[in-house]
């Protein structure tokens, strides 16, 4: 079977596909095309995760990663829902009237929106649409009575990132305030899911947001979902708790009252959340990785080492240059010599200030961490490192004659 587009007889090999998934740009990517997996090195999720790792700020991208893996999970529970003929008014008919009241991130998946019964209404479109606190920076932890971070004016989104999530879950201050008959969540969460949190805390890469499955997902398995990242995440004292500002901090996870069905709470409660955090890794960290990674192919700390070895370079070069001018070196051309030193020296420092090393961008090579590289497969990032190697060599090169003219024209003098 082939593909739209190709020609009959002709078969799609597997590096085909997985090519096909990356896109072509001509620009530098948004976030949201970085966390679909859709850039290559060095602007991929994993150099994105590394980065942050970097800046102690993972515990946000691995909370994103989670509650989009609990997101898909209850997109495949729907998805079962409707290849069983089965509706969620007749298997879970609190969420139903839950997402028609309040309207759901699912409600397009479900068709909630056109079943409304007479009565109850349309989910109210002003319910998503109001704005979320400012964000902080992603360096931070909640914790209970500290006050928000101010902050700079927010940037809105992008437009992708508004079109994949369409609408924050149920999450806000209104639900939250509305679980406030339930207890605490410690009495509440099953001792199998502090069991499992507490396997996985150890853990620093996290499991991609797709998954396989051999039989249909029950509404068991999407409470462990989200008693997983609440416990992981949400909990105060947590051990990676991560900041949320008070209107979007849940203090207690929701329980059914009603019977063996699940909170209709459920399938959006960390939505709002997820907004927030994506709107915090647009502003803060996801810009400085673009400068990290698209102008520069250094880590800090090889960044210093040539800063080191370049300072300890200038130095020789000038006790050489001094050398030759006071013990009146003949020939005056020996010292056309010091070209040598003082070209390395200005590319150390160059490299070290820009962190560039112009002989990495020539091998399309990048530090993911110190010393240890990855190829740069990504041909806009290939350009405009070698349009900033180019730079960076030609920058050294003029300092190099100026230095070097300068020490040769000066007149000899033994002492």
């Amino acid at each position: 079977m082939t593909e739209f587009g190709e020609k009959p007889g002709r078969t799609t090999t597997a590096a085909e596909r997985r090519a096909s998934r990356y896109l072509q740009l001509k620009r530098l990517p948004s976030l949201q095309e970085v966390l679909d997996r859709r850039t290559r090195p060095p602007l991929d999720l994993f150099c994105f995760y590394i980065f942050l790792q970097r800046e102690s700020s993972e515990d946000a991208l691995d909370f994103w990663l989670d509650v989009q893996q609990h997101e898909n999970l209850c997109k495949a529970y729907f998805k079962d829902l409707r290849r069983s003929n089965r509706t969620v008014d007749e298997d879970w008919p609190e969420f139903a009237a839950h997402a028609r009241a309040h309207g759901s991130y699912f409600s397009p998946i479900l068709g909630l929106d056109a079943s409304a019964p007479a009565g109850t209404g349309s989910p109210n479109p002003n319910r998503f649409s109001s704005p979320l606190p400012p964000s902080p920076s992603l360096g931070g932890t909640s914790q209970p009575g500290s006050p928000t971070v101010p902050s700079s004016p927010r940037v809105p989104a992008s437009a992708s990132a508004q079109a994949h999530f369409a609408s924050p879950g149920s999450g806000s201050q209104h639900d939250v305030e509305a679980r406030g008959t339930k207890s605490s969540a410690g009495s509440r969460i099953s001792a199998h899911a502090r069991q499992s949190i507490g396997n996985t805390f150890k853990r620093k890469s996290r499991a991609p947001t797709i998954f396989a499955r051999d039989r249909a997902v029950e509404k068991a398995a999407l409470v462990e979902s989200a008693e997983r990242v609440y416990l992981r995440y949400l909990l105060p004292g947590a051990e990676r708790e991560i900041y949320l500002p008070p209107s979007l901090r849940l203090t207690n996870f929701p329980v059914s009252t009603a019977g063996a069905n699940p909170s209709p709470l459920i399938p959006d409660l960390f939505h709002a959340q997820k907004l927030y955090i994506f709107k915090a890794l647009e502003q803060d960290a996801f810009p400085r990785f673009l400068r990290a990674k698209a102008f520069a192919n250094l880590a800090p700390l090889s960044a210093f080492a040539r800063l080191v070895a370049g300072l300890f370079v200038l130095w020789g070069a000038f006790v050489l240059a001094f050398s030759l001018i006071f013990l009146d070196w003949k020939p005056k051309i020996t010292r056309l010599w010091l070209i040598l030193p003082f070209l390395v020296a200005t590319n150390l420092l160059l490299a070290a200030y820009y962190a560039l090393d112009p002989l990495l961008a020539v091998f399309c090579q990048s530090e993911t961490t110190p010393f240890r590289l990855i190829r740069v497969r990504e041909a806009y990032v290939r350009r405009l490192l070698l349009l900033r190697a180019l730079w960076i060599e030609t920058a050294a090169v003029i300092i190099t004659a100026v230095l070097v003219v300068v020490f040769t024209v000066v007149p000899g003098h033994r002492l």
